[in-house]
């Protein structure tokens, strides 16, 4: 009875305490941080709609709990089961990457004929919305669809820049972005010389997507060796995992924390490998 008045005692203080903060908006604070979330980053980078941060979570549970369960009735080994768990867990956020790197590499490629057709569309006496808006008609096929979308939006009765602020959200793209601020400076304070701005961006978009590819090209081979190095332990273990004097050895506390370790250090090494052989990575501009 006593440890039980002690601690509403101490329960009682504590709200007292907590009363005389300022209380946040945790609605805001909670979107604010699923914004900023990098699993929520990521699925915006990869363009995949439809898709919330908890069902990529349940996916990678899933992936977990069928490799799992897979590599057990193949070695009827526990530990064995529990390392390529992980390994099946991390498969969705491998594609999400992929999917990203894929889409950002594909939009590299498209930005500078979409700066040129709004270059042309302005040079011929179109406003800065229309030139947008003809994108999603007579731009590359790969950035129609979001430009149809602003399009939409604009015509509704969005305001320009409002509307401008969701293509941004909706390419989650850093070139995309550097555009987009281009414009809503262009239209806060005016400028005439928006023509020679969108020649200058084109040129450069052209000069850095040439150069990465060149890049990409010669980093291949560092981040494919990093692959190979992780897998084919892993693979020599699976296949072990077939012999039952194997399997017995794995058993073991000191078999468990051999593959635990093997785990960690497989893990720590190829986040090192790619972080060496890594490119500079374009930054966003969120503001």
């Amino acid at each position: 009875m006593s440890l039980l008045l002690g601690l509403c005692l101490g329960a009682g203080l504590f709200l007292v305490w907590w009363s005389f903060w300022e209380r946040h908006d945790t609605n805001a604070a909670a979107s604010v941080g699923r914004r900023a979330g990098r699993l929520q980053r990521l699925i915006a980078a990869s363009g995949v709609r439809r898709v919330s941060p908890l069902g990529v979570l349940a996916a990678m549970a899933l992936c977990g709990l069928c490799s799992a369960a897979l590599v057990f009735l193949m070695t009827a080994a526990l530990p064995i089961a529990g390392c390529f768990a992980v390994f099946g867990a991390s498969l969705p956020w491998a594609v999400l990457s992929w999917q990203a790197k894929r889409r950002q590499h594909v939009l590299r490629e498209l930005w500078p004929d979409a700066v040129d057709h709004v270059r042309s569309a302005i040079r011929a006496g179109l406003t800065l919305p229309e030139a947008l808006i003809q994108l999603g008609e007579s731009g590359p096929e790969g950035l129609r669809e979001p430009f149809r979308e602003f399009g939409r939006d604009y015509r509704a009765g969005a305001r320009f820049l409002d509307a401008l602020e969701a293509l941004k959200l909706r390419l989650s793209d850093p070139v995309a972005d550097r555009l987009v601020s281009a414009l809503r400076m262009t239209r806060e304070v005016g400028g005439a010389d928006i023509g020679q701005l969108l020649q200058t961006l084109s040129e450069f978009l052209r000069q850095d997507a040439r150069v990465r590819s060149e890049l990409e090209a010669r980093q291949s081979w560092t981040v494919n060796a990093a692959r190979l190095a992780v897998a084919a332990p892993w693979i020599v273990l699976l296949l072990l995992g077939t012999q039952p004097m194997a399997v017995e050895a794995y058993r073991s506390a000191a078999g468990a924390g051999l593959l635990m370790t093997g785990l960690a250090v497989s893990v720590i090494c190829y986040q090192i490998m790619l972080r060496i052989g890594a490119l500079p990575a374009d930054e966003r501009v969120i503001a």
